[in-house]
């Protein structure tokens, strides 16, 4: 049973090297056990459904995570009917790890309108967040809930740059599993090995 997971959401049509990055970094910086990759099934607030079904977005999710020995991709979403809530999944979470350091994995698109989540309130007490920064850029929360939720910034890692999209056009060298660090192992507990030599493949 992990002692401290990330959770990364998303719908994941397709998986991208950000998704990647994003994972790399709050794992690597955290010192996390590992992170639970979740496709998501109807998710609320997107303007526009997916273009590929919940099978193959949970396909494509198991393809690009693959190299990453530390991240478990996990249908609880998918097989929700209904619209999937983040506060609900952070309940089941909680309710299965209640020992375990929790962080939500979020962009900073994300975090600009994190108070339109679902009882963020209630979400914020749950979990903690991470936030990637990208080339260096400030982040903050939304005034209105800075106050009361956890927030980690997270730096991009120089080893888990965004590269293009995740799909069978691309080389094999372009495609996201190339960011992750295949032979990272812990070094310590609640750290993780930050020698590039395991930290890129």
């Amino acid at each position: 049973m992990p002692a401290s997971f990330g959770i990364l959401g998303g719908t994941f049509d397709p998986p991208h090297a950000g998704h990647v990055a994003a994972a790399v970094a709050a794992w690597r910086q955290l010192g996390l056990d590992e992170v639970k990759v979740i496709p998501a099934g109807l998710a609320p607030l997107r303007a526009v459904p997916p273009l590929a079904s919940s099978e193959h977005r949970l396909a494509m999710a198991k393809l690009a995570f693959a190299p990453c020995p530390w991240a478990r991709v996990d249908d609880r979403e998918v097989r929700r009917t209904g619209v999937c809530w983040s506060v609900d999944t952070a309940r089941d979470l909680a309710a299965e790890f209640p020992e375990a350091r929790r962080v939500w994995i979020i962009g900073a698109d994300q975090l600009a309108r994190l108070d339109r989540w679902k009882e963020i309130d209630t979400l914020g007490r749950l979990v903690e967040f991470a936030v990637l920064s990208r080339d260096g850029l400030p982040v903050a929360a939304p005034a209105t809930i800075a106050g009361f939720i956890r927030l980690t910034v997270l730096k991009e890692s120089p080893c888990a740059s965004p590269r293009p999209r995740f799909g069978p056009r691309w080389p094999r060298a372009n495609q996201p599993e190339t960011a992750c660090p295949m032979r990272s192992a812990p070094t310590s507990k609640n750290t993780h090995s930050t020698n590039p030599d395991h930290a890129c493949p």
